[in-house]
């Protein structure tokens, strides 16, 4: 990331991620797409630098205070070496554990976050149903209390990490006459009886990231382990989604970055009419174009963690850098496999499984359609006449 300014911390987290995803992370890239399964090796490098506990408090065992910038440097340079990795790593942190560390109570952060933030553990998040992604204030999971303990029935839909967690913040609903009032947030357990967790396969991308289908059949989950107030879930997963919406802007740029450089070394290793490729004028406008949008990806994406970390309103500029970074890496990643030519068409190039894993950034974590409604209704409120 040499076009921008970072200080000394943060050039010091993305040298050394950098050096650890070239050596350990990226060499392995295209096997673990080829396996489809979940990277422990991958996990076990980010537990011993820190990462699973990024930004989480020393005394639960995490790595102490760390804002949205150095986490979306983290996630830029986890995702240019491997988009699968990076989202198992992601949905644990900034999802998961991010909601225990900000919703939950003192009690439950000292009894469950040390084994998710050392790694020991991993985490996952339980939103999206069967029926609707977006629509998240229609849940049909019920949540109903009976002497003290919740018992969760219905379905959960394309949940990372669901397969391996040891923990699953799952959003139920109490009532659904009441809409969005009436979700709560629950943390369930491994092992929970009536929990049955079904793998999903056939994914275009993203292949060694689990993605599953949770069933809950009167699964008990203890008073203790409601997370926050009875009624808040609905506002408690906008606010992780709306933070998290920056780490995927910059996992998109990474993403980006990857195919540009993938281009740039090809750009110049393949020949043709006596000389390297990237000498020809169609292939500079090309990579031009790649280095540029990659470059205005990473600058609104810093630019929205920064005024998150400063406490300044930061909500249409988080779905401006979303929007921005997935459509990006997209077209990017498209761009690179045209410069490989045919070659690129083949998984031995690299550059199929990068356009394959590119695609769903902008489905996640809120459709590309989601954050244009946001952006445009938030332009529309603050010009009003």
């Amino acid at each position: 990331m040499p076009d921008l300014i970072l200080n000394e911390e943060e050039q010091m987290l993305q040298t050394t991620l950098r050096d650890f995803v070239d050596r350990e992370i990226a060499p392995k890239a295209k096997e673990s797409d080829e396996r489809g399964e979940f990277q422990w090796d991958a996990w076990r490098g980010f537990a011993e630098l820190g990462l699973t506990g990024l930004g989480v408090d020393v005394k639960y065992g995490g790595s102490g205070p760390a804002g949205y910038r150095q986490v979306s440097i983290a996630a830029e340079e986890v995702a240019r070496g491997d988009a699968s990795a990076s989202v198992s790593w992601l949905a644990h942190l900034a999802l998961g554990v991010a909601s225990i560390d900000r919703f939950g109570s003192e009690e439950q952060k000292q009894r469950i976050l040390p084994p998710l933030v050392d790694g020991r553990g991993v985490a996952a998040f339980g939103l999206t149903e069967p029926g609707g992604g977006s629509d998240a204030a229609a849940l049909q999971t019920t949540a109903v209390e009976r002497d003290g303990t919740w018992f969760l029935n219905g379905s959960k839909m394309f949940i990372t990490n669901a397969s391996v967690a040891d923990d699953i913040v799952v959003f139920a609903t109490q009532d659904r006459n009441l809409g969005y009032k009436g979700v709560s947030a629950f943390i369930v357990e491994k092992g929970s009886p009536g929990l049955t967790i079904n793998p999903m396969h056939g994914k275009l991308g993203m292949r060694s990231s689990t993605t599953d289908e949770i069933v809950f059949q009167d699964t008990p989950v203890s008073s203790e382990n409601l997370l926050g107030e009875e009624g808040r879930g609905f506002n408690q997963a906008m606010e992780i989604l709306t933070s998290s919406r920056i780490i995927i802007a910059a996992q998109s740029t990474g993403i980006g970055q990857s195919a540009l450089e993938a281009a740039l070394r090809y750009a110049q290793q393949r020949h043709s009419f006596g000389q390297p490729i990237g000498q020809h004028q169609a292939i500079q406008f090309m990579l031009a174009d790649m280095a540029a949008e990659v470059h205005a990806a990473r600058v609104v994406t810093m630019n929205a963690a920064t005024l998150k970390d400063a406490g300044q309103p930061f909500l249409q500029e988080a779905s401006i850098a979303k929007l921005m970074a997935s459509e990006m890496c997209i077209r990017v990643a498209d761009k690179a496999l045209q410069i490989h030519g045919g070659s690129g068409y083949f998984q031995e190039a690299g550059v199929e499984r990068i356009l394959r894993d590119a695609r769903v950034t902008t489905i996640y974590e809120g459709t590309s359609e989601v954050q244009r409604l946001l952006i445009a209704r938030q332009l529309l409120k603050d010009y009003a006449i």
